[in-house]
């Protein structure tokens, strides 16, 4: 009898650890969707936050990462101010000098030829050891992965180029078209060099700025572009829309 008793009491606690184990699951898995759903609010309203030019990784990221992005967002300043004040010499004395390209590498090989072999020469008067000039070669993978990259980036640019000419895409061909047109201009006021000098300094100052204030600037290019998209539907309707368009239009080209 008292054997009975104790099967019915183990039997009983049993019953009432999956019960206890049962409620706590419940809760445990209750307390893990209260979580999510205090999470995913979040978690969309970033996802829906506009982002400059449909970015969806960070500008480091986007710049490719590595060391020519530490350069470009000023994360090494000893780096940066040092390229742009070679840049910055560079421009004064091609452009403010009118300095020869040709004629500035000629006199840099002199100057530094005629210094070498005079120090070569003169190291047996002055004790002094004799300069070590280090062996440079170009690695060939380097070489290969500057040409692969340029290769991808000329093949994309003749695709785009291609999709424009064959009439598919109207808003980039308006796109290339009013920057084309503004290269032109700019190439009137200043010549390549100074061009080429004003994108390089502008490719160093506005990463940085527009990491440090991308939050202003995403909100003011959403009113931008939904500015944009507006009149690009007017434009549409009373000018585009009236264009007679050819019987070939819906034709595929073998």
């Amino acid at each position: 009898m008292a054997d009975h008793a104790g099967e019915h009491e183990s039997v009983v606690e049993s019953v009432m650890d999956k019960i206890n184990d049962k409620l706590h699951h419940d809760s445990s898995s209750s307390d893990s969707e209260d979580e999510k759903e205090k999470i995913s609010p979040v978690e969309a309203v970033k996802a829906k936050i506009y982002r400059l030019f449909g970015r969806e990784r960070p500008v480091h990221k986007v710049l490719g990462g590595g060391k020519p992005a530490d350069i470009f967002l000023w994360r090494d300043k000893k780096i940066t101010a040092g390229v742009l004040g070679f840049a910055t010499a560079i421009w004064v004395l091609f452009e403010l000098l009118e300095y020869h390209l040709l004629t500035l590498v000629c006199h840099i090989l002199i100057l530094a030829l005629a210094v070498l072999f005079l120090w070569s020469n003169a190291s047996t008067f002055i004790n002094k050891s004799p300069p070590q000039i280090p062996e440079v070669i170009l690695p060939e993978d380097i070489v290969l992965g500057v040409a692969s990259a340029l290769r991808i980036e000329i093949n994309r640019a003749l695709e785009i180029l291609r999709d424009i000419a064959s009439g598919k895409e109207l808003k980039k061909f308006l796109a290339v078209i009013a920057g084309l047109w503004v290269l032109s201009i700019l190439g009137n006021c200043w010549n390549f060099l100074t061009l080429f000098y004003i994108c390089f300094v502008l490719l160093h100052t506005v990463p940085v700025l527009y990491e440090k204030y991308e939050d202003q600037v995403d909100a003011f290019a959403e009113k931008a572009e939904a500015e944009i998209k507006k009149q690009y539907a007017v434009f549409n309707v009373k000018v585009l829309s009236k264009i007679p368009r050819g019987p070939l239009k819906d034709k595929k080209l073998l």
